[in-house]
């Protein structure tokens, strides 16, 4: 299926309107390809309506020490009883890989494992070359070289993430119309 035919919607949840400001760059990416996502504060998500799209990206900041954002907690229970087998997935999360280095995206992971259950096929790993952290839930892979989803730095490497985002973008695009 080609992107622009997938019925598309953007899921986050934000306390200071980081994690909505990246949805929206990624919004403005995929518009200029001329596709349409729906967007939601996961706030107000209806679960049932997962279910009605192809494709769902999710964004969700760590908090502290790995914490998930507030919004996300009223949802634990009942993400991975979902059935996702015709959706494809791919996630983003915001995270200090300095003053959290231990914990860096950690909410990232925990989603991910969340939505594993779903049969959903999850798309958009990155690299994690170029970011310096102790450890992450949100590796996949036991040399740590791999993330779940896209890693976004505000704190320590803002200067990067226009273009991780286009980048990430680009890639999410491509496994979707591919894989």
């Amino acid at each position: 299926m080609n992107i622009q035919q997938a019925n598309t919607a953007i899921f986050f949840g934000t306390d200071t309107g980081n994690t909505e400001e990246v949805a929206d760059k990624i919004i403005q990416l995929l518009n200029k390809q001329g596709h349409v996502i729906n967007k939601h504060n996961i706030a107000d998500a209806d679960l049932e309506e997962f279910m009605t799209y192809d494709l769902i990206i999710f964004g969700i900041p760590t908090w502290d020490f790995g914490g998930i954002q507030e919004d996300w907690e009223e949802l634990e229970d009942e993400l991975g009883l979902l059935n996702l087998e015709h959706t494809k997935i791919a996630i983003y999360g915001l995270g200090d890989q300095f003053g959290y280095g231990d914990y860096f995206i950690d909410a990232v992971g925990w989603l991910y494992e969340k939505l594993r259950p779903t049969q959903a096929k999850i798309i958009g790993k990155w690299p994690s070359e170029g970011y310096e952290f102790e450890e992450s839930r949100a590796c996949i892979d036991n040399n740590k070289s791999e993330f779940c989803g896209l890693a976004i730095d505000e704190d320590q490497q803002f200067e990067q993430s226009d273009q991780r985002i286009e980048k990430w973008v680009l890639q999410i695009v491509n496994e979707f119309e591919t894989l």
